[in-house]
């Protein structure tokens, strides 16, 4: 602060004002007013040396936080016109730069100063690259929707839409060294733990009729296939999907993924994926873990050279005659927890409402069965003809691997409660008056129906619908049961272990899926599809190294809470003076503080502490 007075007036009026850098703007304000020269004759000799020593203690207090000044409010005053479209909210995110606070980390900024080295862009590619990355986990919204919103940000970028849709194009064609960068950089965030690799695939939907059409390569032939195709949706949607396939780590965080036409089958997407994460680990040992749709004979014997190893579960009810009588027999079950003797009939018998027996009821039996020979296990695998095309044959060689079969009281008891009401259901659906609607599905209550024809010799047959006992019968042994498949010779209780935590690779489709709103996808060319996944997995790999590093200090904090928080952090300008919080303090937002030192707690900041708190993350 500084004095003003007009010093071609003989009776001046002494003023407080304050130098204001907010953004790309400088103004000066009359904060405070001392009065005339004749007024303040009446209490100092000098007048402006009176005035200049008390605007040195206000500049003390400044420089430790305090300030007060004059504040005048006209009710008669309007709000600013503009020849927008719609009235937009004045507030501006300051949430963001938690997140940049880790995108730092990452080196974006020389990844994408390496790749535009030798081009001469109009736009920012590292500054679309944040405000896409923070608009996905904030405010998940279209590419032009989020160009529409990037005023409410603090900064307020400037760049145009096509300058999104151009940059879109740029990192499609750098698709594979971004995602290398983001691995290999994001070490330096957070010790990444690569021991245990796990794999999963899932389907995005696109809101069109019609899927992509293969083009064929003029020059070199090569059919390439369109990337929106129809295929097996777990949600039953009429819509093209595109299938991704995520590797993640064993703290939940990604390492790379894959985007391949929605009617790939799942199972050839693992080995070439793998492959190249074995580049970027440059050839490491690690156990590759995932569910039965992913563990075909291919992908169990990639997984048992060059010393790495092997974790799928496995499907009980695919086993040979042989092994389900290993299974259902009693002989060498142990409990788990203590490794002692059980039988399967005692684990389902004794009374569960006994307090003496509550740690058996969470507890686990289980018994390891030798299956080394991979035809007793119904697996299959996919052989190359020579005319190209891929043949399913059934795998006649042998691999070395032993199956983990558990048995838990709480997990049958739920199934059968699951099981009971959609028999209730299927005896509902026997009162209906076209039988021929009654269509069975794997996992339908339908299935539990059974069509029966009796005829007479010349008549037609008077077609019925009853409950398939048997059906029932069946689905009912295999309740409680649940098997892996492993090369590796360690403890049973270890194996499950890892084997348990692939909920978390399901957790990151549920956070891209609900949380960043990934689905659906409003774009049509591949390029750019791939490149809207790109954008959508970096903010995932933010969020989870942000969530990490949270769980290391002890405050672990839900998606929703965390998201909310970061959200709802927006400030206001008060006359260029300060900005205000609009927020209130959470427990959240006491973790996110604790973890950095950017102190986004206060009620009041100065453009000049906002400005040098980004200006630092950004180094």
């Amino acid at each position: 602060m500084k004095l003003y007075y007009d010093k071609r007036l003989k009776d001046p009026t002494y003023y407080a004002q304050q130098g204001i850098r907010n953004g790309k703007k400088t103004t000066t304000k009359n904060i405070k007013k001392f009065g005339k020269h004749s007024e303040l004759l009446k209490i100092t000799d000098d007048p402006e040396a009176y005035v200049r020593e008390e605007i040195r203690k206000l500049n003390e207090e400044y420089r430790v936080g305090r300030v007060s000044f004059n504040l005048t409010a006209d009710f008669n005053e309007k709000i600013k016109h503009t020849q927008a479209e719609f009235s937009a909210s004045t507030g501006e995110n300051i949430g963001y730069f938690f997140l940049q606070d880790i995108m730092k980390d990452l080196n974006l900024r020389e990844f994408f100063h390496q790749k535009t080295r030798d081009r001469k862009l109009s736009f920012d590619c590292f500054t679309i690259a944040r405000f896409l990355t923070y608009a996905r986990i904030l405010d998940p919204l279209s590419k032009y929707a989020t160009w529409n919103r990037l005023p409410s940000y603090y900064e307020q970028p400037d760049f145009d839409y096509q300058h999104i849709l151009r940059f879109m194009d740029f990192l499609d064609d750098h698709y594979d060294d971004y995602l290398t960068w983001l691995y290999k950089n994001s070490d330096s965030v957070i010790k990444r733990d690569s021991s245990v690799l796990y794999y999963d695939c899932t389907n995005f939907y696109f809101e069109c009729e019609q899927p992509d059409e293969d083009v064929v390569d003029e020059v070199t032939g090569e059919v390439i296939s369109g990337l929106r195709k129809y295929g097996v949706s777990k949600e039953h949607r009429p819509n093209p999907i595109v299938e991704m396939g995520l590797f993640m780590d064993s703290r939940g965080i990604p390492i790379t993924m894959c985007l391949h036409p929605g009617n790939t089958s799942e199972q050839l997407t693992a080995v070439p994926l793998e492959k190249e994460v074995l580049k970027m680990l440059d050839g490491a040992k690690f156990i590759y873990c995932a569910d039965a749709g992913l563990g075909s004979y291919n992908i169990r014997k990639f997984n048992s050279m060059g010393g790495r190893a092997f974790i799928v579960t496995q499907s009980i009810k695919k086993l040979s005659g042989t092994l389900k009588q290993s299974v259902f027999n009693d002989f060498d079950y142990h409990l788990l927890s203590d490794d002692r003797p059980v039988k399967i009939s005692d684990m389902k018998e004794f009374d569960r409402h006994k307090k003496e027996n509550l740690g058996l009821y969470n507890d686990f039996a289980y018994k390891i069965i030798p299956a080394n020979k991979a035809m007793d296990l119904g697996l299959y695998e996919e052989k190359t003809l020579k005319n190209g095309r891929v043949k399913r044959v059934k795998a006649t060689g042998v691999l070395k691997q032993r199956i983990i079969v558990t048995f838990s009281r709480k997990m049958m008891e739920y199934q059968r409660t699951v099981r009971s009401r959609q028999i209730d259901r299927a005896k509902r659906l026997l009162n209906m008056k076209d039988p021929e609607e009654i269509k069975k599905g794997p996992n339908d209550v339908k299935r539990f129906l059974k069509r029966v024809a009796k005829t007479k010799s010349g008549e037609k047959a008077d077609v019925n619908y009853i409950l398939d006992e048997a059906r029932i019968a069946e689905e009912e042994q295999y309740d409680g049961y649940y098997a892996v498949a492993t090369n590796l010779g360690d403890p049973a209780k270890d194996i499950l272990a890892v084997s348990h935590k692939r909920y978390q690779i399901e957790d990151c489709f549920r956070i891209m899926k609900t949380n960043f709103t990934g689905r659906p996808v409003n774009h049509r060319l591949p390029q750019r599809i791939r490149a809207h996944f790109l954008i959508c997995y970096t903010a995932l790999l933010v969020y989870r190294l942000l969530e990490n590093l949270l769980d290391d200090q002890g405050t672990h904090v839900t998606p929703e809470n965390l998201i909310a928080t970061l959200k709802n952090m927006n400030v206001t300008n008060v006359h260029d003076i300060e900005y205000m919080a609009l927020y209130n303090g959470s427990r959240a937002l006491d973790a996110l503080n604790s973890l950095t030192s950017l102190n986004l707690d206060h009620l009041h900041y100065k453009p000049k502490e906002l400005n040098k708190k980004i200006k630092n993350i950004l180094r």
